[in-house]
């Protein structure tokens, strides 16, 4: 099929030709004098995406998912108990992984749709008199609902509980393109990927811990190796790794910060906010519903309820195969219930409309009762009225 494919998945997003080139580099000697010239200012401008003066910044060559993990065993113990909301397919993972790892998960399930509860989450706490839950596991931005949850909020419920438990966030799809202030709310654990709000490919686990979390590596005991934060931070204060970088990814990500902050952080959220509300506005113009319930809708990722008489799969196969774009599918418990449109990353009104227009003639073709421009009008009405 001639022409690109449009990718419009709330992860891998599309990368910058500018971060591309930057990629495309010569291997060199990362144990050379030269290397820290690269690692060190990484590691300190992203501290300014995360928001942290007082926190510390780590990279590893994997995935948000490992960045998990080394939330999890670099600061508690074997068998130590922590609180989660099971509210989409990503929130549900870190709590498998949580349980496969040995810890004593205390799962609350909460409506898909819908974030964290904090009025339930203040309430449990102040019944854990003995503090027994060590750590609040909170993903901010659930990525199969297209849900964000309050995470100053979160840091209001801990603190009006008065427990002394970590505070982790999952801001894999928030971090970078939602408004995340790490120091401001108390966050002792921020979790983030490459593959989408840095506008890269996957490969680059992005994290930072509070002092609070870090002091507690010395003490932890539960095993690790290749996630172990002690040996980051005996290398990463000269300046070095580990083990050998994924060199790719750190070029990548120096020209991702360098767009990032040229762009300025505001103007980076305020860009996701209207590329969100201009979809919001498409899907109710079509008659359709989300999946997010009001209060909770994300600026990264839409999820699209379909009607009952129809399967969210044969949308997404056609506009795959007929119009050669990317969406989203429904996860576990919204498979063939929903599709999902990702407008993250390196994005704007006109690609935006490009995927509104790929998505309305998907749902004409699959016999959706909907006018035939409509999603598009609506969508170009709002990005007009907003633009600077």
């Amino acid at each position: 099929m001639a022409g690109r494919n449009h990718l419009y998945i709330p992860g891998p997003t599309n990368v910058p030709n500018e971060v591309l080139n930057a990629m495309h580099v010569t291997m060199e000697d990362h144990r050379s004098p030269a290397f820290p010239k690269l690692l060190k200012p990484l590691l300190e401008d992203l501290k300014k995406i995360f928001k942290t003066e007082t926190g510390q910044c780590f990279i590893f060559p994997a995935t948000g998912t490992a960045g998990w993990e080394v939330a999890l065993t670099n600061t508690l113990n074997p068998g130590d108990k922590v609180l989660i909301y099971r509210f989409g397919q990503f929130s549900h993972l870190w709590a498998e992984m949580g349980k496969r790892l040995g810890f004593d998960v205390e799962i609350h399930q909460v409506a898909w749709g819908k974030g964290i509860p904090l009025d339930h989450l203040e309430a449990r706490l102040k019944e854990d008199g003995a503090h027994t839950i060590k750590a609040v596991l909170a993903t901010h931005n659930e990525t199969a609902t297209g849900v964000t949850s309050d995470i100053a909020g979160v840091r209001k419920a801990m603190d009006a509980s008065s427990h002394p438990a970590l505070l982790f966030v999952d801001g894999v799809s928030s971090i970078a393109s939602i408004d995340f202030r790490m120091d401001e709310w108390g966050v002792d654990g921020a979790i983030s990927g490459s593959q989408k709000g840095f506008m890269m490919p996957a490969g680059g686990a992005f994290l930072a811990f509070s002092q609070k979390a870090l002091a507690m590596v010395d003490t932890c005991t539960y095993p690790r190796c290749f996630l172990d934060l002690k040996d980051q931070m005996n290398n990463n204060k000269d300046g070095y790794t580990p083990y050998t970088p994924a060199l790719p990814i750190l070029y990548g990500l120096r020209k991702a910060l360098d767009l990032l902050l040229e762009e300025g952080m505001e103007n980076v959220y305020d860009r996701h906010f209207r590329l969100a509300e201009g979809t919001r506005k498409a899907v109710a113009a079509w008659g359709l519903k989300l999946c997010a319930q009001p209060g909770f809708e994300s600026n990264t990722v839409t999820a699209v309820m379909v009607p009952e008489d129809k399967d969210a799969r044969t949308v997404i196969a056609t506009a795959f195969s007929k119009y050669n774009m990317s969406l989203g599918g429904g996860l576990s418990e919204l498979l063939g219930k929903a599709f999902r449109i990702g407008h993250v990353g390196d994005m704007n009104d006109v690609s935006m409309l490009g995927a509104i227009a790929g998505v309305e003639m998907a749902l004409l073709d699959n016999g959706f009762d909907i006018k035939p421009g409509s999603g598009v009008a609506a969508a170009i009405e709002y990005y007009r009225s907003t633009a600077k």
